[in-house]
């Protein structure tokens, strides 16, 4: 549970979203533009409306296309992404996605189904996506399609706590779904967060303290399902194409900003045995909890 001065919570980008402010006068404040900024990004970067900016990009792969700032810089922190991990973050995983059974909201995807026959072989790439960061113009080929949920709710949070605390002038922090970042002059003791395998109030918890930058947590229990008796979830490895293999319930790690914390994770799952080790050698402060309840720490967790 996060704990505040003042904080209150809706549902957006298909995730439960919390803002606090350490000025209870400009909670609503603060509410209106975080939800603006959270639209924006939803209508822009959905692989899940068909009138989405992104929707439209895909439809259209096979060319150049010039697309608005905010799509712009969304695509490039998941290039960027991509780039520092190596491709173990990729934003071509969509048909992947797709053919695992997330073809839809989470909430539309069924809990059960019948088996699947999912192909075992690299995404299309990250490095044939080409974006001109400076004109706004993207190319990519016709069988490539971009997804963004890897990296969108993150980048979200970022964006919306500095734009809140930026007119509130006071201090703001944003969770969509567990990615949490904050913005302006925090509580004097920090911002206290728990950190759960599961979720608030359940499983294995710690609370942290952060005062700046961002939390992300990664895990295959919030967004899994199950098909001919075999579970899968939405972290795909770029290596294979489907599901990634790991032994981690969820990997929390804290960050500079929320999407560099959200890489952190989501790369950590994809590695998985491999992942202390490749957290470790980078400084990254890290909490890795494993399916049979073992918790790994790194870079000197919380940091």
């Amino acid at each position: 549970m996060i704990q505040a001065i003042a904080r209150c919570g809706w549902t957006a980008l298909g995730s439960d979203v919390v803002l606090a402010t350490t000025d209870p006068e400009q909670l609503e404040r603060a509410r209106s533009f975080v939800a603006d900024a959270l639209v924006a990004v939803d209508q822009t970067c959905s692989r899940f409306h068909s009138d989405s900016e992104l929707s439209r990009a895909n439809a259209r792969a096979g060319g150049e296309l010039r697309i608005s700032p905010l799509l712009c810089q969304v695509i490039g922190a998941a290039l960027d992404a991509a780039a520092v991990t190596d491709g173990l973050i990729d934003p071509t995983v969509g048909p992947a996605l797709v053919a695992a059974g997330y073809d839809a909201t989470f909430a539309a995807v069924p809990a059960e189904g019948p088996p699947l026959m999912l192909d075992s072989r690299p995404v299309p790439g990250w490095q044939r996506v080409h974006l001109d960061r400076r004109r706004c113009r993207l190319q990519m080929p016709a069988d490539v399609q971009l997804d963004l949920g890897a990296i969108g709710k993150a980048w979200a949070a970022d964006r919306s706590a500095a734009i809140a605390a930026d007119v509130t002038r006071c201090g703001v922090l944003v969770s969509c779904g567990g990615d949490v970042a904050v913005g302006g002059e925090p509580p004097s003791e920090g911002w206290p967060l728990e950190v759960s395998d599961v979720g608030p109030g359940q499983g294995l918890a710690e609370t942290v303290m952060i005062d700046a930058g961002g939390l992300a947590t990664s895990g295959t229990l919030a967004r899994h399902w199950r098909r001919g008796g075999v579970t899968l979830h939405h972290i795909i490895d770029p290596r294979r194409g489907v599901p990634a293999d790991t032994p981690w319930l969820a990997v929390s790690a804290t960050g500079s900003r929320c999407v560099h914390a959200n890489t952190a994770t989501t790369a950590a799952i994809v590695l998985g045995r491999e992942a202390p080790a490749w957290l470790e050698q980078r400084g990254i402060a890290a909490r890795l909890v494993g399916v049979d309840g073992t918790v790994v720490r790194t870079g000197g967790w919380p940091g």
